[in-house]
């Protein structure tokens, strides 16, 4: 084919592409661009839409390096430089993306937008730059040493929290506690998008940060022959979703047990209903109700997707410093049975990873950007043997090779792990070993994806899927309180 005629059947391919993105469907997006690349390997038009489409799909690291190839065919396409910028600051890379801002800004001075992303990038800059000065190698205080509580007994508490006025007709703890009625009086209140009492609420987050750092950074569970627990993955931010699991499946109970495996917060903008009820449930039921970690219960990505937005809008800034220590505490996997592992993201960057290894991770801290707790939050599998680079930017992929020697060397029986929309829920590679289950249905509102749990029985451990749709909310649209640098434009 001459060179012409490729060139017209690759922007057939790039327009084909673009129709599929404007109808949300980013994976045919993808595979039509990445076949007109084939075709023109040189247009950084190409490359700047499908880092977009990249973008969409929360493929960060394969972006990143789209934008910067476009830009090295095309120093001069602006687009390339919003796109490069918005995957660095998805990534944490705030220095990196203000650069690129700063480019923009040089070219295009009267563009509000890019002035606006530049200085709200800066802001960011400065700030990290503030605190990693005002950090010191003590223990940082906990926010819990300045909280004044009612009914509490630490005596070193400086900052009052107002007591529950006459008015106030919501949820009350009952002595100080948690109970069902409470839970019951909360998910119904929340329903009807009110607010519960920062009082009760700063209470359940104290408790629950004492439950949390008592844990174990793997948690082992045994299932009788007659149990079985429910598995849940992502749920971000989506609480009318979470509460028609509840629907379907039965509220948490000593005899219906749950564990949401990560991802609570963030894109959506329930993501403080849907906490603190999953808290709730974690403190009436502490021996039944199971939360992991995931890479979005963490500042970076708080930060950008919403979820520190949200709290300091519902209520305060230093409520979101209390979310900030407790996250921390929240375990990073769960084996049920000595045989099925459940965590976040995936596998890890390396062979020779023991449970005994997962057990020993200090969990108390920020997530690293490599390692196994890095790895635990972030990675994911691919169905090529061996690993290979994120398409996220962060830790790796994962083969069904690794994922065999993985469970030979821990002798267990298949991983469960979360972390990705899958269009049916769940999904099961690596010859049934690697299972993965997301519960946000219609993700971001967009995707038209089906949510999933799993049941897992003691008698036997097989899984079993449960698929359901996304169920009406309340006119909030997702990443309401998101950053504004995360807002991505059409191309």
């Amino acid at each position: 084919m001459a060179e012409e005629e490729q060139n017209a059947s690759a922007e057939k391919l790039k327009e084909k592409a673009n129709n599929y993105f404007k109808d949300k469907d980013y994976e045919n997006a993808i595979k039509y661009y990445t076949e007109a690349l084939e075709l023109n390997p040189s247009n950084a038009i190409y490359y700047s839409n499908r880092s977009l489409a990249y973008l969409r799909t929360e493929c960060y690291g394969y972006a990143l390096v789209d934008a910067t190839r476009a830009l090295e065919l095309d120093k001069n396409y602006i687009k390339g430089y919003y796109r490069r910028a918005t995957s660095n600051m998805a990534l944490g890379k705030f220095k990196a993306a203000l650069k690129d801002y700063e480019t923009v800004v040089r070219v295009r001075p009267n563009d509000k937008d890019a002035k606006m992303k530049y200085q709200e990038c800066n802001k960011i800059v400065k700030q990290k730059a503030f605190e990693r000065a005002i950090a010191s190698d003590e223990l940082k205080r906990s926010v819990v040493d300045s909280l004044d509580i009612e009914n509490m007994s630490n005596n070193l508490y400086l900052i009052t929290i107002d007591a529950i006025e006459d008015d106030y007709a919501g949820p009350k703890l009952e002595d100080g506690k948690v109970t069902l009625k409470f839970m019951k009086d909360l998910m119904a209140w929340f329903k009807d998008q009110k607010k519960l009492h920062r009082k009760c609420a700063y209470q359940m987050l104290v408790q629950v940060k004492e439950v949390l750092s008592k844990l174990p950074s793997l948690v082992e569970i045994t299932l009788k022959e007659t149990e079985k627990i429910t598995i849940c993955g992502d749920t971000h931010g989506q609480y009318y979703d979470l509460l028609n699991i509840f629907e379907l499946n039965g509220l948490p109970s000593i005899t219906n047990p749950y564990l949401f495996n990560g991802d609570f917060v963030d894109r959506g903008s329930f993501s403080l209903e849907v906490i603190l009820t999953l808290f709730g449930f974690k403190l009436l039921y502490p021996e039944h109700f199971y939360l992991l970690r995931g890479n979005h219960e963490t500042d970076n990505m708080n930060q950008m997707y919403g979820f520190e937005g949200e709290v300091k809008a519902k209520y305060t800034a230093q409520m979101f410093q209390l979310f900030s220590e407790v996250f921390q505490w929240l375990p990073l996997a769960q084996c049920i049975n000595n045989k099925v592992l459940v965590m976040h993201g995936g596998l890890f960057s390396e062979d020779g990873v023991t449970l005994e290894d997962i057990r020993k991770i200090d969990r108390n801290r920020q997530p690293p950007d490599s390692g196994p707790m890095c790895d635990l939050l972030w990675s994911d599998p691919q169905p090529q043997d061996g690993r290979s680079v994120s398409k996220r930017g962060v830790s790796c992929q994962f083969g069904p090779d690794v994922t065999e020697r993985f469970l030979e060397q821990n002798k267990l029986q298949y991983i469960v792990r979360s972390h990705e929309v899958k269009a049916e829920g769940y999904e099961v590679t690596h010859s049934g070993k690697c299972i993965t289950v997301f519960s946000a249905p219609n993700y971001c509102d967009q995707m038209g994806n089906k949510g999933a749990y799993i049941h897992l029985r003691g008698s036997d451990l097989k899984p079993e899927f449960h698929q359901f749709t996304a169920v009406p909310h309340p006119n909030v649209k997702p990443m309401a309180y998101a950053n504004s640098l995360m807002q991505l434009g059409m191309m």
